[in-house]
């Protein structure tokens, strides 16, 4: 008998209803150890009845190992189904729970224009009281195009505006970089940059930069710079403005806890756009064939 009936019984299976849902698994101590969700509950937990002893199928063969009992809930929709998981996963934690559950690490670009002092800061904690007075952007899913653009930036800006020297105390984690001899008119062009708007601040970096001879100098690692923006542009940048687009949300910068929610409600617009032109295809050319 295979382990899930026999911790389970053998009929569960055809108890779980064909629907979109969310399952939780317990073990034996009562703890809440991971939370999935389903378009189709009943095909979701059998995989986990018929898990084999491969690389791919490790996690479900530990959770059944560690599970003492499954509990589901039928949701109207498939996006339903993975709000509430999203929702339940940043509250809850469970230990098998990694993707979703620290919506608190995902980092925000902010800045300032103090006079003739221009500050940028990347961090996790906007709401730390030494970025009172910054305009934040994001929040961004991936830390690496995110940290690897700002830090990018810092690099090429010292072509363009003097250093202010001095450490300044932030939270951990965070950065803090200000720059004298920028003037206010690059706070829009970077605004746009960091909403995914526009690339206007590129052009004009390069522009700049064209003009100091330190910079002409090192063309290779200027190049590398500007291609880790171009990454995060395209990568984090625009996907987040498109995000807030067709989801018609408008509060900005997205907050850590709502990103995930904004993005799936995103995923599934584009799924059915999709799924509405194939449609329109099938029609079309059948059309065309009754013609």
């Amino acid at each position: 008998m295979l382990a899930f009936d026999r911790k389970f019984g053998e009929e569960f299976i055809g108890s779980v209803p064909n629907v979109p849902g969310v399952y939780r698994v317990f073990s034996a101590e009562g703890n809440l150890i991971y939370i999935g969700k389903a378009k189709n509950l009943r095909r979701r937990l059998r995989q986990y009845r018929n898990a084999k002893r491969r690389k791919k199928h490790f996690k479900m063969r530990a959770i059944v190992r560690e599970a003492d009992r499954i509990e589901f809930e039928i949701c109207p929709s498939d996006l339903e189904a993975c709000l509430l998981e999203a929702r339940l996963i940043q509250e809850l934690r469970p230990k098998w729970n990694v993707a979703g559950a620290f919506h608190f690490l995902y980092p925000m670009v902010g800045m300032k224009c103090d006079g003739g002092t221009f500050s940028f800061c990347f961090t996790t904690d906007p709401g730390a009281t030494v970025f009172k007075d910054f305009e934040f952007h994001g929040a961004y899913r991936s830390r690496h195009f995110t940290g690897e653009a700002f830090f990018s930036l810092m690099k090429l800006l010292k072509f363009v505006g003097h250093p202010v020297r001095g450490k300044q105390v932030v939270p951990k984690y965070s950065y803090l970089y200000s720059f004298r001899q920028m003037g206010p008119e690059w706070l829009p062009i970077w605004r746009g940059f960091w909403k995914g708007e526009s690339k206007t601040a590129l052009e004009e970096l390069i522009l700049a930069m064209v003009e100091n001879a330190a910079a002409r100098r090192t063309p290779k690692t200027v190049q590398d710079h500007l291609n880790s923006l171009k990454r995060f542009w395209r990568h984090e940048a625009v996907f987040l403005a498109n995000a807030r687009k067709h989801t018609q949300y408008e509060q900005y910068p997205v907050p850590q806890a709502e990103r995930d929610f904004v993005f799936l409600r995103y995923r599934f617009h584009v799924q059915d756009k999709k799924s509405f032109v194939n449609k329109s295809k099938t029609t079309t050319a059948s059309v065309g064939r009754t013609i």
